[in-house]
């Protein structure tokens, strides 16, 4: 099929190399454009624009590319824009859409799964409409939320959703026959600094969802401390200290504790978090904020 691929992130880079390897025709590939990036500033270029660079396939930042392609459907994956109605109306677009619709449209779903403490979460492909996320269910696929951490659970969603979308697309009966979204719609809101955030005054439940996104960072008697795993421990202490147990240290929360397990101190490499505690030589107890 000749296709238009729309997305950006590391998470979309999937489905265009396996539709290329599928065999559809890419006729355009279009990605949000080069921003700066680093301590230094310099342009860079999205991880989808990497991809189709690497694969041959012709790039744009030009959403009128689409329309002068000559593709019969645009295929788009977190492109990280709304897709104006006009575009639409001359090319039918397929969205992967990492939520089980209408629960959390918008631009965060995976997140907010994991931060609203859901059991179960998937993946949609849905046609696309000129307002958010409102479009006709093609194909879904469910899975677990569990422990997994939001790079862990987008890369299997990624993974589901191209195979659903690789589905669709083979499929005149499926492409003949969506299913309009049922249920009350839920929004997931864009993340913000303060989504990830942590404080001794939470309960260690909620802390522990919000270390899963993989931006936590605290400050242990006084050092600056990147939290990348930590799991939830019965284990009494005053919120606002760590203490040291058989397992690595332990923070305290208001309520619940959690075992710190991976750590990245500022400037370093991740390490187990018992080897950084080694290292740093801070007191049993210490504070924590």
């Amino acid at each position: 099929m000749r296709l238009a691929f729309l997305g950006t992130p590391e998470a979309a880079v999937v489905t265009l190399e396996r539709l290329v390897h599928a065999g559809h025709d890419v006729r355009i590939v279009v990605t949000r454009p080069d921003r700066r990036r680093g301590r230094g500033g310099s342009l860079g270029a999205s991880p989808v624009k990497r991809a189709a660079l690497e694969l041959g396939l012709p790039v744009s930042d030009d959403l009128a590319e689409v329309a002068r392609a000559g593709v019969e459907r645009g295929v788009v994956v977190a492109y990280g824009a709304m897709i104006p109605a006009a575009l639409l109306a001359e090319v039918p677009m397929l969205n992967v859409h990492f939520s089980l619709l209408p629960r959390w449209r918008g631009a965060a779903p995976v997140a907010r799964a994991i931060l609203a403490g859901d059991e179960e979460t998937g993946v949609d492909v849905m046609g696309l409409e000129a307002t958010l996320d409102t479009g006709p269910v093609y194909a879904e696929v469910r899975t677990s939320v569990g422990a997994k951490t939001l790079s862990e659970l987008t890369s299997e969603l990624a993974e589901a959703g191209t195979t659903a979308l690789l589905e669709v697309l083979a499929s005149e009966a499926l492409l003949a026959h969506p299913r309009a979204q049922q249920g009350e719609p839920t929004y997931a809101a864009k993340l913000s600094a303060e989504t990830f955030r942590i404080d001794p005054t939470m309960d260690a439940v909620r802390a522990a969802r919000i270390v899963r996104l993989e931006r936590t960072q605290i400050s242990v008697g006084g050092r600056r401390l990147r939290v990348r795993r930590a799991r939830l421990v019965e284990d009494e202490g005053p919120a606002g200290i760590v203490t040291m147990s058989p397992h690595g240290p332990v923070a305290h929360f208001a309520t619940g504790a959690l075992l710190l397990e991976e750590v990245q101190p500022e400037g370093k490499r991740a390490m187990a978090s018992a080897a950084w505690w080694a290292g740093a030589r801070l007191e049993t107890p210490t504070s924590w904020g």
